[in-house]
């Protein structure tokens, strides 16, 4: 696991990431809570927190009330606080302000490891049911209401002026693959595609429906998602698939926008959908974007 210890005493720090370390934990310790809370923040990795309720200049309560919110339904995150005064008052308010567990400061080795392994079990199975909302189940591919999510956040991070783009991709002729090779052909197909889609690095991969996907490239300009696009479309046109009256091969449409000052996730969508309609109905197998003078007539 990836922990975070946050106690007033360096000595206190010292002791425990001396139990922690060596049994394949990396551990992050701070004196400072409010540096803590922005480690926990930068760092999705962090799945534990570990404080002490007296720490500066957020108290330990506040602390845990902070780092809960941060454990989201995308996001999970095990609390442990731990004092030296240990009462029934004490441990109400820490568990009230989202702490999951309390334990005695200093913390006995033994007892230590068996809080982290219910930890463990915790946010393993918070993990499983994060992958089970999220995931489309025939690709693997975030479904749609998750691909939004994540691209939204994102876009929150990019702020007005970062760079994103997206990519749409719809599969050629799709209904065609399944009445003539069968469903299960085409869902063969959709797999093959998505799989396609997580091999462009630093990618937010999703299925919108269907065998319609999207392509998130935080940080990727114009030029940059063009070429990953004309990519994939290669790629798309190597495919095979064994079918019912022989192999199978498939082509694919893609439309491509990228982030503009004051843009909203739907409208940089939209402009993608306008490209890839563009991209359908010109002959298909093609990569069109948004950015020309055509497609901008054609979203007024």
């Amino acid at each position: 696991m990836h922990i975070v210890v946050v106690d007033p005493s360096r000595v206190v720090l010292k002791v425990i990431s001396g139990l922690l370390t060596p049994r394949g934990h990396t551990v992050d310790t701070f004196t400072d809570s409010r540096e803590a809370l922005d480690f926990v923040t930068d760092n999705a990795s962090v799945t534990a927190l570990i404080t002490s309720l007296e720490v500066r200049p957020l108290g330990g309560l506040e602390l845990c009330w902070s780092a809960r919110l941060l454990a989201d339904a995308h996001r999970p995150l095990y609390i442990i606080t731990m004092s030296s005064a240990r009462n029934a008052r004490n441990l109400a308010e820490a568990l009230d302000s989202g702490s999951d567990d309390f334990i005695d400061k200093p913390p006995g080795s033994e007892e230590l490891y068996a809080r982290l392994r219910a930890a463990e079990r915790m946010t393993g199975m918070q993990r499983e049911l994060i992958r089970l909302a999220e995931a489309d189940s025939l690709t693997g591919l975030l479904n749609r209401r998750a691909f939004l999510q994540r691209v939204g956040d994102v876009a929150d991070r990019a702020g007005a002026h970062g760079r994103l783009s997206m990519i749409l991709v719809d599969i050629d002729h799709f209904k065609a693959i399944n009445d003539q090779h069968g469903h299960d052909v085409g869902d063969t197909a959709i797999r093959g595609v998505a799989a396609e889609l997580l091999t462009e690095a630093g990618g937010i991969a999703g299925r919108l429906g269907g065998e319609e996907f999207a392509l998130a490239l935080p940080g990727r300009t114009l030029e940059e998602a063009e070429a990953a696009a004309g990519r994939l479309r290669l790629r798309c046109t190597q495919l095979r698939f064994k079918g019912q009256r022989g192999p199978v091969q498939l082509t694919a449409s893609f439309g491509v926008s990228t982030w503009s000052e004051g843009e909203t996730v739907g409208g940089l969508l939209k402009r993608a959908d306008i490209a890839l309609y563009e991209a359908k109905s010109t002959g298909r197998n093609r990569v069109v974007s948004a950015a020309t003078d055509l497609i901008l007539a054609r979203a007024g």
